[in-house]
């Protein structure tokens, strides 16, 4: 996906159902197994206001499929817990098991971690450069009063903006249409998941979540 010369990625690195499918991590499955139930999975989405396309799963190691694991943890169920090293997002379902996703993380320089929680959620979000970014990529600054939602905006299809104390830290977590950095370090901090992943994850997310991001 392209802004004139300008690639959909270059400005991640800028910026600030199915669930059970794949199985437990534990059983074994070909990897032609994981990719034909991937590919119902991570299928097109056509009844949405910008239609998805399906995601190029050829792109994707299997292991970032979506996928239920066993996940211990003293979280409460529905918590969200970031693992930058790994690139997964686990949902906790506290029964002793998560939904875990592959992810995007923030390249080196750019991880942070801590507590932080869901202050708002945005569906197709209009996408505003943050100055310092604009000052990075000067090319970002024809966006500077915002760019509407899209498949060519960065944000994507859905977005969880995330808050610590109140304001917004400019971190979210937010749908990538490019299943080639999933388990990458591309952005300024952000973390992207699959655009089905995302959809999934946020229709399941209220407002104030938690949200725990793992030392990297």
């Amino acid at each position: 996906m392209e802004f004139g010369r300008l690639s959909r990625r270059s400005f991640l690195a800028g910026t600030g159902a199915g669930l059970g499918a794949l199985g437990l991590a534990g059983c074994v499955a070909s990897d032609g197994a994981l990719r034909a139930e991937a590919a119902k999975i991570y299928g097109p989405m056509p009844e949405e206001k910008f239609p998805i396309p399906a995601t190029d799963i050829s792109k994707v190691d299997p292991k970032y499929f979506r996928r239920t694991v066993p996940y211990e943890t003293k979280e409460a169920a529905g918590t969200i817990i970031v693992d930058p090293a790994n690139y997964y997002v686990y949902r906790v379902e506290g029964d002793g098991t998560a939904t875990r996703y592959g992810a995007n993380v923030g390249r080196d320089g750019f991880r942070w971690s801590g507590d932080a929680y869901v202050g708002r959620k945005s569906e197709w979000a209009t996408w505003t450069p943050p100055a310092e970014m604009i000052r990075r990529q000067p090319e970002a600054a024809k966006y500077a009063r915002g760019m509407p939602g899209g498949l060519d905006n960065p944000l994507g299809a859905r977005t969880l903006h995330l808050y610590q104390n109140g304001a917004y830290t400019l971190y979210t977590i937010y749908a990538s249409g490019e299943p080639d950095t999933i388990g990458s370090g591309i952005t300024s901090g952000c973390v992207g998941l699959l655009s089905q992943d995302m959809i999934h994850l946020y229709a399941r997310t209220p407002v104030k979540t938690k949200v725990v991001v793992l030392p990297a």
